[in-house]
């Protein structure tokens, strides 16, 4: 396994419709779009060049003035790594090129998780994708079906993504779970790394039935029989904004950093 974050391009979509929190990439936090706040982390980690993807000509504006690479992309695709492909057409990266997708509504996201993704897909050059994950350690997470469990092979490559908590424990889901002292149950996180020629691939495969059921992308991958990496994460990933109360938390939290106590 090489020691050394391999180059790679970060890129953050920032689309500006949203179901429950419209406008969210430009909902203010301490001050700035959480945009802002998302760009400035992958700044912070080992990316070569950092480029916000937007649809939207609101969002554009909001990150010229803080410098940011912008690239303008259609308000039609169907999901965000549709989106890194056009983007990865613009640029015209090569086919072994390394592009991380870094989410606009991850504020907090740790730069080190950049780096980690891009390294753990540079470690396997026969896996189109790669992506993070972490031990679930309570039963409630484990049965929500927001959030996504993910079952990987001993060579760390994802069997299935679900919504379901998956794997079954057939004898003790009769009474309670017992995750402790495990890592058989996971839950995904959402950052992925791509190669370049596989986001050029991925636009002309046609949505899978997997897909449709779980309402997840990375399945249409997976069904085609694409690889994906998935690397436990070496730090903690807090989580992201996808509703007033998650924004409404974020903001505390940098209320709190800018009296001085930290995130």
């Amino acid at each position: 396994m090489a020691d050394v974050t391999p180059q790679f391009i970060a890129v953050v979509p920032a689309r500006f419709g949203s179901s429950r929190l419209p406008g969210k990439p430009l909902l203010e936090i301490a001050g700035e779009p959480m945009v802002a706040h998302v760009w400035r982390r992958a700044c912070q980690s080992q990316a070569s060049r950092v480029v916000v993807a937007t649809d939207d000509a609101r969002i554009r504006d909001a990150m010229l003035p803080y410098g940011a690479e912008v690239v303008m992309t259609r308000d039609d695709h169907p999901s965000g790594t549709d989106r890194l492909a056009e983007v990865a057409e613009q640029l015209g990266l090569s086919g072994d090129a390394l592009v991380v997708n870094v989410q606009g509504d991850e504020p907090l996201i740790p730069p080190a998780l950049i780096d980690q993704v891009a390294l753990r897909l540079a470690d396997d050059p026969d896996a189109a994708m790669a992506t993070l994950a972490e031990p679930i350690a309570d039963v409630e997470t484990l049965f929500n079906p927001n959030v996504v469990k993910v079952v990987r092979s001993l060579q760390g490559r994802a069997l299935y993504f679900s919504r379901a908590p998956i794997p079954w424990d057939r004898e003790h889901f009769k009474t309670q779970p017992n995750l402790l002292e495990t890592d058989a149950w996971l839950r995904h996180i959402g950052i992925y790394a791509y190669r370049a020629s596989f986001l050029a691939a991925y636009q002309d495969l046609p949505p899978s039935s997997l897909e449709q059921l779980e309402q997840l992308e990375q399945l249409r991958a997976l069904q085609h029989g694409y690889a994906i990496q998935v690397a436990l994460a070496n730090t903690v990933n807090p989580a992201g904004v996808d509703t007033q109360e998650d924004l409404e938390r974020v903001r505390a939290l940098f209320a709190v950093q800018d009296e001085g106590g930290g995130l």
